[in-house]
């Protein structure tokens, strides 16, 4: 493994632990082994290292959404929101201690908006990305022409994130059944919901 991705890994651990407001570019360097400099050759700021947190270290949310937009037809509807729903599940899970210390203070979640935005990557993507997914699900006739896709995207992503929020409130850890069980029952209820 290189520097790089040993800084992503060590910066994963350190915001799990300290969360994104507290997790200082020097924690981060001591935790990864070496110098705060180093950070600043493969990375332009704490946001791009929790970025990188994010798209490299955590369960792959998009790359789950691209599989199902280009192989959508291969799977039954069912199966293909039971992959995605544990998938998120294990995202959020993971993110929510990350991430929650954004809120601490709206000065950094403002400085943090901005620039992840910039990017293009805040977390309206994955909706936005899970409604498109849903639309292709129209046009094979597997979904409603009139189900209201933004709606039923926000359903999926926010029962997850409830179950995440909940978990980690409640500083617990769901084994790998329970969220198995979990997604299969969100699947099911939402394929109820937005089918013909």
């Amino acid at each position: 493994m290189g520097s790089r991705e040993e800084i992503v890994a060590a910066a994963a651990k350190v915001m799990r632990e300290q969360g994104y407001a507290h997790a200082t570019t020097k924690a981060i360097a001591r935790a990864a082994g070496y110098s705060e400099a180093l950070l600043y050759k493969h990375f332009k700021d704490k946001t791009e290292i929790f970025t990188s947190v994010l798209t490299e270290r955590l369960p792959a949310l998009g790359t789950t959404l691209d599989e199902l937009m280009s192989s959508a037809a291969d799977t039954p509807l069912v199966e293909n929101l039971a992959r995605l729903a544990r998938i998120t599940l294990s995202f959020y899970l993971e993110s929510f201690p990350i991430a929650v210390s954004l809120f601490s203070s709206r000065e950094l979640l403002a400085t943090h908006r901005d620039r992840v935005m910039s990017r293009a990557g805040g977390p309206d993507v994955p909706l936005v990305r899970l409604s498109a997914y849903l639309g292709e699900e129209v046009r094979l006739g597997r979904v409603r022409e009139d189900a209201d896709l933004d709606a039923a995207a926000s359903l999926l992503l926010g029962a997850c994130f409830q179950y995440a929020f909940l978990a980690s409130f409640e500083d617990r850890e769901p084994s790998a059944e329970e969220l198995d069980q979990w997604a299969k029952r969100l699947a099911g209820t939402l394929v109820v919901a937005v089918t013909p």
